[in-house]
């Protein structure tokens, strides 16, 4: 399960050592420890990792096929998590150690900034090959951090890039080797922590005001 820890000012999310779908136990899990990074008012900033091959393969589609009269309720709670990681009133960085794939990849983007292990790994999108449509807020999530050529990509082909292909697709901030990823993002992090407070929230809301709108329903 998602674990909390704290390095100085940088507060470190472990989503987990497996896939690290969104189970609600996970999803309430996750909530928790968001919730207690926000209510203090100290400079900090958040990094979010993961531990293994893995750092998020997204929906947990088995789940969901067990509980098919939750697809609402479970599709708004998911589409919150993105909506609040994306106007966090701190910086949040990714740090991608493994494949991150579909609403994993989605959550990615939701942060402020990507890390991404250069030599193994995939960062991808791979609805259009699983027959699942984006929703329009997820749509619109992707669209405003990646360029129109790269979402294209992305969405339609359900392409699996790697780690240097990725930063040059401006996917994530930087590729680095596997020992480098955690410290590079928490380096990254440090150097924001003094902007965390309302006014950096208000920015992210302003500035992705039309995502949020149409991360608030599934239609």
């Amino acid at each position: 399960m998602p674990a909390l820890e704290r390095h100085d000012s940088v507060y470190v999310l472990d989503l987990g050592e497996g896939e690290n779908r969104f189970h609600p136990d996970w999803l309430t899990e996750v909530e928790s420890l968001l919730d207690e990074v926000e209510k203090s008012d100290e400079p900090r900033a958040l990094v979010t990792k993961a531990t293994g091959k893995i750092w998020s393969n997204g929906l947990d589609l088995e789940w969901l096929m067990e509980h098919p009269e939750q697809y609402t309720a479970y599709g708004v709670r998911v589409q919150a998590l993105l909506s609040r990681v994306l106007t966090s009133p701190f910086v949040t960085v990714a740090a991608l150690q493994g494949h991150t794939f579909a609403a994993g990849a989605m959550l990615s983007l939701a942060h402020d900034l990507r890390i991404m292990r250069a030599d193994r790994g995939f960062w991808c999108l791979p609805e259009a090959d699983i027959n699942i449509p984006f929703t329009p807020g997820m749509s619109a999530l992707i669209q405003s951090r990646l360029t129109p050529q790269t979402a294209h990509e992305a969405m339609v082909t359900a392409r699996r890039f790697g780690g240097t292909e990725a930063e040059t697709r401006q996917i994530v901030d930087r590729a680095v080797p596997e020992s480098d990823v955690l410290t590079t993002a928490i380096e990254l992090a440090a150097a924001h922590v003094d902007k965390a407070g309302p006014t950096l929230e208000t920015i992210k809301t302003r500035l992705y005001a039309p995502v949020i709108e149409k991360l608030r329903t599934l239609d």
